[in-house]
């Protein structure tokens, strides 16, 4: 039998609550990033399981809008979410996600978003594997650009020495880029921390940006060195942090130069898209070693709020029947309405066009995963002929859903 609360965190429970994470993902004590840790935390919207008078357990949220098809909605960052060994299989994890899915419904957030440790974990809380993201590591001896951009300047510098321009086009293109969430000061703070626990035997970070002829920003990358040397010369790496870029001159740019860095062999990024322009602008596509592995995770926390705030590639009109075992409004019939401009969700009567779980629905809600695709695992039913295809034809999205911050 458990013998835990769980409670709101309080100011003075931050050491306490730094232990807990910092132990059950495996890390060396440090002050620096306790520090910038606990500059990005809500203490306000952070639970503690209290044991004994001791935590052993915690979660919170962030508080941000993420881009979504055609716009963007308030979402819970789900963040942070840690049990002590000893407490584990207790109902912790169960308790905190209840009450974390009612703080997010109560500050009018439809859906919530996580990075899973394991996925396993969370699906059965609902969530859905919404956005993979790939990994690329590439030989440059081996795979070359064979497009080009021509026009515009780079200039390389310190990420803070930049962070004006790179706040400025973060803000301009975030919003049409599914998966990607809102900054705010502290989260550029925590972006551009540059801990040496976090640079895993690399260099210091470095920032390229790219300019357009009016000398207004229109790309830029982070990326940090790792240097090498073996017998046959230099083998240093190019680790690319994030790659953002307004157009497909200066994504090209960006690219190039990160491409000619002197005494690298290898450049590597781990959190591209899974639609990455790149994979069709090289010689040969198979030597970027991609590996695909899961990005965001989605939990529909309001299934008419969360279908009406997104927007459709074509225009859709059918009935889903949702089933929901942890949040009984969610389940029923919803008639969705859609079009690439306004969409309506509103509970109905009617037969069902489809039925699905609700974690189907967040699987699918960033406009990258096919129904269809779920519907060959059975997580999705067809009742009406051609539902599906149309569903499929409306809910999908360009450019795909990616992330390339591990919040």
């Amino acid at each position: 039998m458990s013998d835990h609360t769980i409670e709101a965190a309080r100011e003075s429970d931050w050491d306490a609550i730094f232990r807990v994470v910092r132990e059950a993902f495996l890390h060396e004590h440090s002050d620096d990033m306790s520090a910038v840790e606990r500059a990005v935390v809500e203490i306000d919207r952070t639970l503690v399981a209290r044991r004994d008078g001791e935590v052993a357990g915690t979660a919170t949220i962030q508080t941000r809008h993420l881009a979504v098809p055609g716009g963007l909605v308030p979402a819970a960052h789900i963040t942070g979410v840690a049990v002590a060994p000893t407490a584990r299989r207790q109902g912790i994890l169960t308790g905190f996600m209840r009450r974390m899915f009612d703080s997010a419904l109560a500050a009018g957030e439809p859906v919530a978003v996580l990075w899973a440790s394991e996925g396993r974990i969370y699906q059965r809380f609902g969530y859905g594997l919404a956005c993979a993201s790939l990994a690329f590591t590439i030989n440059r001896a081996d795979v070359s650009l064979t497009v080009s951009a021509s026009g515009g300047r780079l200039r390389e510098a310190e990420p803070t020495t930049l962070r004006d321009d790179l706040v400025a086009l973060y803000g301009r293109v975030y919003a049409g880029r599914p998966g990607w969430s809102e900054r705010t000061p502290r989260h550029w703070d925590y972006r551009l921390a540059d801990l040496k626990e976090w640079r895993h035997g690399g260099a210091e970070m470095r920032a390229v940006a790219h300019y357009d002829e009016s000398g207004t920003i229109d790309a830029y990358a982070l990326w940090r060195p790792l240097r090498r040397w073996s017998d046959g010369g230099p083998a240093s790496e190019v680790r690319v942090i994030e790659h953002v870029a307004a157009n497909p001159q200066a994504y090209l740019a960006l690219w190039a130069y990160l491409w000619s860095i002197d005494l690298t062999k290898t450049v590597h990024i781990h959190f591209a898209a899974v639609d990455e322009p790149l994979v069709h602008a090289v010689s040969d596509p198979e030597r970027l070693n991609a590996r695909v592995g899961d990005g965001l995770w989605v939990r529909v926390l309001d299934v008419p709020a969360a279908f009406a705030a997104r927007r459709y590639a074509t225009d859709i009109d059918l009935v889903l029947e949702v089933t929901d075992a942890a949040i009984a409004a969610n389940a029923g019939r919803w008639r969705l309405t859609g079009s690439p401009t306004g969409a309506t969700c509103v509970a109905t009567g009617d037969e069902p066009d489809l039925t699905c779980d609700v974690r189907a629905l967040g699987a699918v809600y960033l406009g990258g995963t096919a129904l269809a695709t779920l519907a060959g695992t059975g997580q999705v039913i067809e009742h009406t002929p051609g539902a599906l295809a149309r569903a499929d034809a409306a809910l999908r999205w360009y450019p795909g859903p990616s992330s390339q911050e591990v919040f």
